[in-house]
Parts: structure tokens; C-alpha cells; sequence
């Protein structure tokens, strides 16, 4: 199965290419692209990132772009409620592989803070981001086999809050039952609002996955990827 084989809705432009590497580096050039021209005109940046294994080779080649980094605002859009020297942490993921090289000089700001549960850590993370400029300038989402993306998960009770368009939370707690961990996510008002959204997917896994998602958009609750399967998304898919 291929990109092509799939009818994507008008407006939804494919970035597919042969190899993983091949992806990574187009969408690293594409999102430093973005967030130059941004630079020229606004006083900060905003790049959220999601983690995961597929993203890395992008973090790399991002990381070596040369930008002024030090008025980018980087955080993740979810995080499992994990402490940072976890294997499972996206945190340890994004400072090991993204937050080098040109982009050590970014501004991190960080989803997990102190708090035994995500709901006790609610009020520190909203903190977190009181200052970060919305909309978000620059998103990068992955999905899950199950339509899941950030920490948006079909099975999360809550999910219909987090979903909400009216939704005035930046961030909410999460707790799907299919996942060992407990989740923090941006909602999906600021994700949806990003100037700039990319989904980065490797393998024929999520080729079916994103068919499935097409094949009835309206249920975004069932498969929340669909809420993002609109006009200005670009798929970066590799085999």
C-alpha cells in the first residue's frame, strides 16, 4: 500500500517519500522554513513535537538548523506522567535528540512537572505555559494505530472534555485504560489552531490506520486523528 492508493480530503497534501531518512529531512527543512519566516515577524516561535521512535531522525536533522533558537519555544504535545530519566519519558527523547546541536539554545517548556498524578500536576503545567504564544506557530503530531494522537486516546474518559471546540483548557489530564501510564496532552483547540500542522508516519501500519480514519471522518471520537484530517495538513508518510 502506498500514499497514493489512499484519497486524501482536498486540501491535505502528501509529503510522502521513499525512505524514513528522505521524510525526515524534508520535513525538518519544511519546519525550519516555517519557523524563519515566523522569526522575521513576531519576537518568539512555537514548535510542539510529539514523541516516539519515528521522529528522530527529524529531531536530529532539525536540531542542526541554523536558526535563532534562543526565541524558539519547544515543548511536547503530550507527555507521559513519568519521571525524566524514564525510557517511556518524550521529555529525556526531546532534550537527547532535538534540543542539541543549533537547537540546545531553544527554550524548553516542559509538560511534566511535580505532582504524584498528571490532575495533581494540572496547575504547575498551565504555569508552565502561561507565556507561550498562541496560536502555535509549528505542530508535528504522530497517530497510533488505534486514531490516537498527542494523548488523545478513543478510550480516555477524558477525552470528550479534551475534544471539546469550546474547550478552554490548553492542557488536560488523561488516563486511557489501554495505556500502562498516565498521560498530559494539550487539548484540541490549541492543536488544531496551529498555523502549521504536519503528521509524520512511517510504515504500511498507519497507511491502513489513516484509510480506516478517512473512511468516516465525522466520528472523531472513535479515531480523534480525524479531528486533524482537514485543509492545510501535510502528511510527511514514509515506508
Amino acid at each position: 500500500m502506498k500514499m497514493s492508493d489512499l484519497r486524501l480530503p482536498e486540501g491535505v497534501v502528501d509529503r510522502s517519500g521513499s525512505t524514513a531518512n528522505d521524510v525526515a529531512l524534508a520535513l525538518a527543512d519544511a519546519v525550519a522554513g516555517v519557523l524563519e519566516a515566523r522569526l522575521r515577524e513576531a519576537p518568539r516561535a512555537s514548535l510542539v513535537v510529539s514523541g516516539g521512535s519515528t521522529p528522530l531522525p527529524f529531531f536530529q536533522a532539525l536540531s542542526g538548523k541554523a536558526l535563532d533558537w534562543s526565541r524558539v519555544d519547544v515543548l511536547l504535545a503530550d507527555e507521559r506522567w513519568v519521571t525524566e530519566d524514564s525510557d517511556a519519558s518524550n521529555t529525556r527523547l526531546v532534550r537527547e535528540n532535538l534540543l542539541q546541536n543549533n537547537a540546545a539554545s531553544a527554550r524548553f517548556l516542559s509538560l511534566k512537572q511535580p505532582g504524584a498524578t498528571p490532575a495533581a500536576g494540572l496547575e504547575r503545567v498551565r504555569a508552565e505555559l502561561a507565556d507561550l504564544g498562541l496560536p502555535i506557530d509549528v505542530l508535528i503530531l504522530g497517530m497510533g494505530n488505534d486514531g490516537h494522537t498527542a494523548s488523545l486516546f478513543p478510550d480516555a474518559p477524558e477525552l470528550e472534555a479534551a475534544m471539546d471546540p469550546q474547550c478552554q483548557d490548553i492542557v488536560a489530564a488523561t488516563t486511557p485504560a489501554s495505556q500502562p501510564q498516565k498521560r498530559i496532552t494539550l487539548t484540541w483547540p490549541p492543536l488544531r489552531d496551529a498555523r502549521f500542522t504536519a503528521l509524520h508516519l512511517k510504515g504500511e501500519d498507519k497507511l491502513h490506520t489513516l484509510e480506516k480514519a478517512l473512511s468516516d471522518p465525522d466520528q472523531v471520537l472513535e479515531m480523534p486523528i480525524r479531528a486533524f484530517l482537514k485543509p492545510g495538513l501535510q502528511v510527511f508518510w514514509s515506508p
